[in-house]
């Protein structure tokens, strides 16, 4: 069965402001930024992929060049598939895709969760008439029928009373609720793949943990492929099936979640696990920490951008960006030194 969603060799470049100071190195090369740099991942029918990295690494300029929700100054190569489910039509180059089509993919077989439901809903709009929105644009049926379509979606995330609720304006109601409006509206027209940007990073500990077992029944419900979005990995290690970490705009890890959690291959998958406390961890012992600094995305090194940072680097480090390795079944890292190894 081929992919879901096969994303290849993505590259997004964004030209640099001349608003913003620059450095003289900067100014001489007038590079653009490379935001994500030759990404690689594909999602299966009904699988999670968790999607992990620092602020600032790619995570969710890569959900927006999915969605096609690039500002049109983005510059992007590379190809990104997805199979619309429908056995008569091709699947659908989202990159190459003309904007009337793309909008009709986006909303009913492609939905996004944004991280902030507070900016990402209408605050003058209630939000069953916002779900019901986005019913109507996809099929031809009436405001009431929309309505009532938006009012059981309400139901289906677990909104107490869906009829009254739907009658609300966004401040009306909790950072939690909002956010089960969000899911509402993204699965209402019942999409395969759905995209989650940092769904729970906004909520407490309680709340987070009901947004994600709702997650979880939505998918077995519906049967939906998620690209899950986060820089929380014990988050990712309760939802994903496989893990992709990126840095810095590369793909530098890619395995199962028993690979990422329990085998980690590139050192700045392992410098992540080793900074996460638990409860055995010594209080009067500084927590580890990576050394250094995040490269800017217009100086990015030619080799490994995580080359600066690594304790293990070798000469061949700074010559290219590796390529990624099956270190073992199904796990791939871009590290020189793990690939010597395997």
């Amino acid at each position: 069965m081929p992919p879901l969603l096969d994303v290849r060799d993505l590259s997004i470049h964004f030209p640099q402001s001349r608003a913003t100071p620059v450095t003289s190195a900067q100014a001489a090369s007038d590079a653009p930024a490379l935001a994500v740099r030759s990404l690689s991942f594909t999602i299966a029918p009904g699988e999670v992929l968790g999607l992990v990295g620092e602020s600032g690494s790619g995570k969710s300029i890569t959900s927006l060049a999915i969605m096609g929700l690039l500002p049109p100054a983005a510059k992007v190569s590379g190809d990104i598939t997805f199979q619309n489910g429908k056995s008569d039509t091709s699947p659908a180059h989202l990159t190459a895709l003309p904007p009337d089509q793309l909008r009709q993919l986006r909303g009913s077989r492609m939905a996004m969760i944004f991280q902030e439901p507070t900016t990402a809903l209408n605050p003058v709009m209630r939000v069953g008439d916002q779900i019901a929105e986005a019913v109507m644009a996809h099929h031809r049926v009436s405001k009431t029928e929309a309505w009532s379509r938006a009012v059981e979606g309400m139901r289906e995330v677990a909104i107490p009373e869906p009829d009254q609720r739907a009658r609300s304006y966004p401040h009306q109601l909790s950072g939690g609720m909002r956010q089960r409006v969000m899911i509402a509206m993204a699965i209402v027209n019942r999409p395969q793949l759905l995209i989650a940007d940092e769904p729970t990073t906004a909520l407490d500990v309680t709340i987070q943990q009901q947004i994600l077992d709702l997650l979880n029944e939505l998918r077995h419900k519906f049967g939906l492929a998620m690209l899950f979005i986060s820089h929380d990995l014990a988050v990712v290690s309760h939802v994903a099936d496989r893990v992709a970490v990126m840095y810095a705009g590369s793909l530098v890890e890619l395995g199962s979640k028993a690979d990422i959690f329990h085998a980690p291959a590139h050192p700045y998958t392992q410098g992540l696990l080793h900074a996460i406390p638990t409860l055995s961890t010594d209080r009067k012992v500084p927590l580890a920490t990576i050394e250094g600094s995040v490269p800017n995305v217009a100086q990015l090194p030619s080799g490994c951008p995580f080359e600066p940072r690594c304790a293990y680097r070798v000469a061949e480090c700074a010559d290219k960006l590796p390529p990624l390795v099956e270190v073992s079944a199904a796990h791939w890292a871009r590290c020189p030194v793990v690939n010597a190894r395997s």
